[in-house]
């Protein structure tokens, strides 16, 4: 290839890399003064709503009213002003120093509070204040979208899924085997429990059956499990002595600095699974752990467990270990199909009635 030609493809690239970068700019400052602009809107709105008589009256002028100067601006919609104002309403109370501050009177996001509502598209917030009931709910979900640059699509899944009721709800010996700031974030990246409905199984299923759709849908799983979260193997074999061993799944993860050892069980938890888990922990440690590495850490995921007996088998377990229950879309059983009508025996019923 000629050498000038080949520059020219890396001045190319990086002539990419910086229009991409310029625009990735150019649209956070965009959405930082739209939300900015929304908040004191929100605020005007929610102070002089008495003007007319009737709240709702009140925003179907305005928006009738900002229409005729602004014919093509579709942001101050009758819709988009009602969520203008609960926008408003929903983070004004937060306390000044947390997120907020004063400026000329006004109450505005700045410093940290930039960072926390300014960074998050519009239509984000508008599916927050929809979905959430507190503002701790609200703030963790804005976190997230931010943290993990969530598209409006993954925000709402996570948002149906209860993520928040279900981060860091398991129970787990961590605050015992892990240093104290390891410990935190191990704690924060598990939940219970965990959602596999995107799977469709058996109500007796096997093991192996769960491992084997959950890597044949590896995208949903890792999006699951979080953020940092690096497939290992299925399976992955262990050689201690003369014996070979499978580990479940076994992942990396990538914040942590520590392998991740999940073992599957279709039944609920049994203290003995605990002790299976921390020897596959030590084996981990000592077959793959490098001085980089963290200590490795064990989820055991159950169909069921009872809180006291977890924390019973837990107590004396030397290595960091976690139990969460998963759910997962039943398959109705064929006997119980043949008495559901399909589709069009609905539409025929439904027919016959009317």
């Amino acid at each position: 290839m000629d050498l000038k030609f080949s520059k020219y493809q890396d001045f190319v690239i990086e002539i990419k890399k910086q229009i991409a970068s310029s625009q990735q700019k150019a649209a956070l400052s965009v959405n930082k003064e739209l939300i900015l602009l929304y908040w004191i809107i929100g605020k005007m709105i929610f102070e002089n709503q008495s003007l007319l008589e009737g709240r709702n009256n009140f925003i179907d002028q305005l928006a009738k009213d900002i229409k005729s100067d602004f014919p093509f601006s579709s942001g101050f919609s009758r819709t988009n002003l009602f969520n203008i104002r609960k926008f408003y309403n929903f983070y004004a109370d937060f306390s000044v120093q947390q997120a907020v501050g004063l400026e000329n009177n006004t109450l505005v996001p700045h410093a940290a509070g930039l960072n926390l509502l300014t960074d998050i598209p519009w239509s984000h917030h508008v599916l927050i204040i929809e979905k959430t009931k507190t503002k701790e709910e609200a703030l963790f979900y804005l976190h997230e979208t931010r943290n993990n640059s969530w598209s409006r699509s993954i925000l709402l899944l996570q948002l149906k899924q209860n993520l928040f009721e279900r981060q860091g709800k398991a129970i787990t010996n961590f605050d015992k085997t892990l240093k104290t700031s390891h410990a935190e974030l191990a704690n924060q990246i598990l939940k219970d429990p965990y959602n596999f409905d995107f799977l469709t199984l058996e109500a007796k299923v096997h093991e192996l059956e769960i491992e084997k759709q959950l890597i044949e849908n590896i995208t949903k799983f890792l999006l699951e499990l979080g953020k940092g979260f690096a497939f290992i193997g299925r399976q992955y074999p262990l050689k201690i002595g003369n014996k070979s061993y499978s580990i479940d799944l076994l992942f990396y993860h990538i914040r942590l600095r520590s392998f991740v050892v999940i073992e599957l069980k279709t039944v609920e938890f049994e203290p003995e699974f605990a002790g299976k888990l921390n020897f596959y922990l030590s084996a981990v440690d000592d077959l793959l752990k490098t001085d980089e590495d963290n200590p490795s850490i064990g989820i055991l995921l159950c169909n069921g467990k009872e809180g006291i007996e977890v924390e019973y088998a837990l107590k004396d377990i030397n290595k960091p270990i976690g139990v969460s229950e998963y759910t997962f879309t039943e398959i109705l059983p064929k006997k119980f199909k043949k008495s559901i009508p399909t589709v069009d025996e609905f539409e025929q019923i439904l027919n016959q009635k009317t």
